[in-house]
């Protein structure tokens, strides 16, 4: 029996799961994970790589800022090549309300230290040659923004957490055990118990499913959305270009070939764990990108899929213990899980054997009112 025994138990095998499983383990805990497909099933594998700082509150604008200090040094402390690039983010403005707004946030994230800037419309012409620029006012530009490769982040986490533990694929997690309100163990599809005195529900999109088995009610809500990527081409822009009209959309340049990877929210949302493709998105998408940047007008979509954003009602993520003692839930990351997640897997890991946080997380409390609106969304 002494064999399922571990100090920590993490379900979840995309980034939060990895990274906060790699971060307890790496305080010298034996962790073992659980993943009921394989490594980056879920949202991670799904993501379009973006990591951006650009946020509105300052809890957010701290947590991507620590984030991509550990982003920057992934190569070496995990000990291969992450693909790593600093490209930058360029949020455009195409209304007086947009432009309005990136300078209210310019103020506050300069204002702790992030470079950042607002660019006039000849700025934008030369860091994206080709745009263009009917309608457009300028941009929110930070070019220490960035993109990652997430699968091998989520390899590099995983072999971090393989040194004193193990992680487990294909093997899905169907019960909490709770007795007298303290999570003791979980119990595997097979039927197999592993007793743990830390048990942690990172599961994306499941967040909500998950947390239920041990009695406990999360607000977080599966949604689709859909991302497509092209045929290599020829490397002319590096950062991420974020376009917020209604019928807006985002991509950038990938590390290496070329290839571009794109998304865009839908409207209205598409709630619930389907991860179907729809013909009308790459339709679409395809019509958005040429519109910015025409030169893209004849290029190939060479595959389209979809993945789910585990959404709270005010766009922030949800970090804390669980009024079942010992079960904790990290998730509900609402599309930034990737960019955030290594500090967010470092937070956790704090917060679980200190006690309490590094620092001040109380927007991402279970508690609180969810009454707020992240704006950067």
């Amino acid at each position: 029996m002494a064999k399922n025994v571990s100090d920590a138990v993490v379900i979840g095998g995309g980034i939060i799961g990895t990274a906060t499983g790699y971060y307890l383990a790496k305080k010298g805990l034996k962790v073992y994970l659980f993943e009921k497909d394989y490594l980056t099933a879920g949202s991670t594998g799904r993501c379009i790589g973006g990591i951006r700082q650009q946020f509105s509150t300052e809890t957010s604008i701290t947590v991507a800022m620590e984030a991509m200090k550990k982003f920057k040094n992934l190569h070496e402390e995990l000990e291969q090549d992450v693909e790593f690039l600093p490209g930058g983010y360029l949020f455009l403005a195409h209304s007086k309300e947009k432009e309005d707004t990136y300078k209210k946030l310019i103020e506050l994230q300069s204002s702790m230290s992030l470079a950042v800037e607002y660019v006039d419309v000849p700025r934008i012409e030369k860091l994206v040659p080709g745009i263009n620029t009917q309608g457009l006012l300028g941009g929110a530009y930070c070019p220490s923004d960035a993109q990652a490769n997430p699968f091998l982040i989520v390899d590099g986490y995983a072999k971090g957490i393989m040194r004193n533990g193990k992680v487990f694929t294909h093997m899905e997690v169907t019960n909490i055990n709770v007795k007298n309100g303290m999570a003791e163990s979980i119990t595997t599809k097979n039927g197999d118990t592993y007793s743990a005195g830390i048990i942690v529900n990172a599961t994306g999109p499941l967040l909500k499913y998950v947390a239920k088995l041990a009695g406990i009610d999360v607000p977080a809500e599966p949604e689709r959305h859909e991302a497509m990527i092209t045929e290599p081409m020829e490397r002319f822009f590096d950062m991420m270009i974020v376009d917020y009209r209604p019928d807006g959309c985002y991509f950038n340049q990938k590390w290496g070939k070329g290839s571009i990877i794109g998304c865009y929210t839908p409207i209205p949302t598409v709630p619930g764990l389907d991860i179907g493709t729809s013909f009308i998105f790459a339709k679409e998408m395809g019509r958005r990108m040429a519109r910015l940047i025409p030169k893209l007008k004849n290029i190939k979509i060479i595959r389209q899929w979809s993945g789910s954003y585990a959404m709270t009602p005010d766009g922030n993520p949800v970090l804390d213990r669980t009024a079942v003692e010992n079960f904790w839930v990290v998730g509900g990351m609402c599309g930034h899980g990737f960019m955030l997640g290594p500090e967010i897997g470092w937070i956790a890991a704090e917060y679980i054997c200190a006690g309490k946080p590094p620092y001040d997380i109380n927007e991402f409390s279970l508690q609180r009112d969810f009454k707020g609106k992240e704006v950067m969304k």
